[in-house]
């Protein structure tokens, strides 16, 4: 006790003492609470050495934390920043390992208990960090904790690995499967569960596919069982809507097969503390047993399952936001955003009339939840008007303005560039200060050397960081032209149209020139497509484009030739208008040269009055109603048509014509045909005419 109070000093005192607790696991603090109750005891240790009630500050936020790692430990971050403000007299703790069990964050805390002369108590005895042996024993402690874990981690492992080579070890089960006492894995007792995930397997292998099972669930109403992972319910099974993620979950888990494996994934940690998944190939797993526990599919099923998600896969994974440019013909694959829900489209292609098109699908919601997909727009017009906008943009003008804006550009960078220099120049001799006055301390006084060092080795990682951080800036700056870039940037607006309409010119090569300006294009679709185009620097531009023209739409004749159909319809038959236009050299809606048919069909089509219902608007007559107003045989009126003794008009290819009623007129034309003495016929109808037959005018 009294080398106790030969290290505690009256500045001591007059701070805070933190004690802080720590268990490992929660099972821990219920179960080992002795271990938490002689933590909580150093309080009436800290008492008897001089701190009162009141600045004993107790952390026990990190109940149930690992020690390994800083990373979600709130209470030992607290610790840490109070000590480096100053604020703590002494850190009690019952031995090291409560502590920390990582050697970097062990010795960080002892690095800031020497420079703020902050002392440190465990179980057996008080320490203070700035002196060589205390700071000796305090790192043999903090080495000694961190390798009782790694000997430890050791142990549990290999026992791991040796029960998971013979398929003992126990692992979540997925839904479908419970362990009996036992610890042997059988089928889920409830027939429910199971007549479910029967039917899920019988619906892949009649569907064939991932999205075929997710919409049979969907559209019939069904859920799907589903184990809590984690919470106060968890192993609890709970019903809910089936996706399409895990679907594929099930169809790639070889439990459902029967078998049993360990070492699917392969996990390490990075350097925010972070832990990192990683999947590894099937003959690189620790342990596959098959046939180890009934099972709903055969290994031969599963694999064949595997074997036909692959063959589905159009890409693995996701739509990738700017993936490398592939062969097809769609210009914007990879950067196109869908305007309604946000998520990134994918490209499909269709082919019509011998040539393939692209289309834009906003389907990955659709998918994964069996409905129907957000909105599929055709690519054609799209990348049509976005190259007359690139054309547009790369001009001379436009290029023009952005190196003068270049120029400014430059200035400020300078400037930037500046400043930044100063900073790593003030790193630079702060760090040489620190250099000196280490190598001007007595090497035999190591409670001043350490301190010293300690301090050159923090300027010295200040100096780099700001080193890194200067080039990293620099190589982010705009970067600025010389005379000859500047040359061949504007002789790239002339030769910019020229190469993208040359038909030469790969789609690939189109692809990365898009690349090159275009940041991404989010579309909407409505009653037109809208185009918002944002460019390489932040520059918005929205464009409009017409809905793309429906099949009936695009062969349906135009109304120029319908309007000359209709005028042509006052005189002429359906072939003789053929004739007039294929003179003309007029094609039909698909191209083809006229003929009667179809300019039958055009007049059908727009409600066109034929020239049989023209010239009978026009009073003509057909000849049965001709022979009933003059009872001669309709030879008769043939042969005076032809004659000219009566005005016929032929409204058919046929020749079939229709008859103009002269009345009077055909009275004085007969009796000249008397007087001639051509016909008999002629004759007989003038000896009515004087008997009193009478004819209708």
């Amino acid at each position: 006790m009294n080398e106790f109070h030969q290290k505690i000093q009256t500045d001591h005192l007059t701070r805070n003492a933190y004690l802080y607790i720590r268990q490992s696991t929660l099972r821990q603090v219920f179960e080992n609470t002795e271990s938490t109750k002689r933590q909580y005891a150093l309080k009436e240790k800290m008492v008897a050495l001089g701190w009162s009630l009141e600045q004993i500050i107790v952390i026990d936020s990190d109940l149930g934390q690992s020690g390994s790692s800083s990373v979600d430990r709130e209470g030992f971050k607290t610790l840490v920043t109070e000590v480096g403000m100053g604020k703590a007299g002494i850190v009690v703790g019952l031995e090291v390992s409560r502590l920390a069990r990582n050697s970097s964050d062990w010795h960080r805390l002892l690095e800031i208990c020497a420079l703020t002369n902050t002392l440190i108590l465990d179980e057996d005895g008080i320490y203070d960090p700035g002196y060589f042996n205390d700071r000796l024993l305090l790192g043999l402690k903090g080495t000694m904790s961190e390798a009782e874990l790694h000997v430890l981690k050791s142990r549990l492992q290999g026992g791991i690995f040796a029960k998971a080579t013979r398929g003992e070890l126990k692992t979540p089960l997925p839904v479908g499967f419970v362990y009996q006492q036992n610890g042997k894995v059988i089928l889920d007792p409830d027939q429910q569960i199971q007549k479910c995930i029967h039917l899920f397997f019988e619906v892949f292998q009649k569907s064939g596919s991932a999205c075929g099972v997710v919409k049979y669930f969907s559209q019939n109403g069904l859920k799907f069982p589903r184990k809590l992972r984690k919470g106060i319910n968890k192993g609890e099974v709970i019903w809910g809507e089936l996706v399409h993620s895990r679907t594929l979950q099930i169809l790639h888990n070889p439990r459902y097969a029967g078998a049993f494996f360990y070492g699917r994934v392969k996990s390490r940690k990075l350097v925010d503390g972070t832990t990192k998944y990683e999947k590894i190939p099937p003959e690189q797993w620790h342990s596959l047993l098959k046939d180890s526990h009934p099972s709903y599919i055969t290994w031969e099923d599963y694999e064949k399952n595997t074997r036909r998600l692959t063959e589905n896969a159009q890409a693995f994974g996701l739509d990738r936001k700017m993936s490398p440019p592939r062969e097809g013909s769609a210009l914007l694959q990879g950067i196109v955003v869908c305007g309604v829900c946000g998520l990134r489209m994918s490209v499909r292609y269709h082919t019509s009339a011998g040539k393939t098109f692209p289309d834009y699908m906003c389907q990955r919601n659709g998918i994964e939840h069996g409905n129907k997909i957000c909105q599929g727009i055709n690519g054609e017009g799209i990348d049509e008007s976005l190259g007359l906008l690139l054309m547009e943009v790369v001009s001379p003008m436009a290029l023009e303005v952005a190196l003068s804006v270049e120029n400014e550009i430059k200035t400020r960078a300078e400037e930037v560039d500046g400043l930044r220099k100063q900073q790593v120049e003030r790193a630079r001799y702060e760090t040489d200060l620190a250099k000196r006055r280490y190598l001007l301390v007595d090497p035999q006084n190591r409670l001043v050397a350490d301190s010293l060092e300690a301090d050159w080795n923090e300027k010295l990682r200040i100096l780099a960081e700001a080193q890194e951080e200067y080039q990293r800036k620099c190589k982010s700056d705009c970067k600025i032209l010389s005379k000859d870039e500047r040359n061949s940037i504007l002789a790239l607006a002339s030769d910019f149209p020229r190469l993208w309409r040359n038909p030469n010119t790969p789609i690939r090569e189109k692809k990365r020139m898009v690349r090159l300006l275009v940041e991404d294009v989010t579309l909407i679709k409505d009653r037109e497509i809208t185009a918002h185009v944002r460019f390489k620097g932040g520059r918005l531009q929205s464009i409009k484009i017409p809905m793309p023209i429906r099949a009936p739409q695009l062969f349906k004749t135009s109304e120029a030739i319908v309007s000359q159909v209709d005028r042509l319809m006052e005189k002429y038959t359906d072939s003789e208008i053929a004739d007039i236009l294929n003179q003309s050299g007029k094609k039909s809606g698909r191209n083809n040269p006229f003929n009667a048919t179809i300019v039958a069909n055009i007049r059908r089509t727009y409600n066109l009055e034929s020239l049989y219902e023209r010239l009978r608007r026009k009073n003509l007559l057909t000849l049965t109603e001709m022979t009933q107003k003059l009872p001669v045989s309709r030879h008769t009126w043939k042969k005076w048509a032809k004659k000219n003794l009566i005005k016929s008009y032929r409204y058919n290819d046929k020749n079939e014509r229709l008859y103009q009623w002269s009345g009077n007129e055909l009275v004085v034309k007969i009796e000249n045909e008397k007087q001639q003495g051509r016909s008999k016929e002629f004759i007989k109808l003038l000896s009515n005419h004087i008997n009193g037959v009478q004819y209708e005018a």
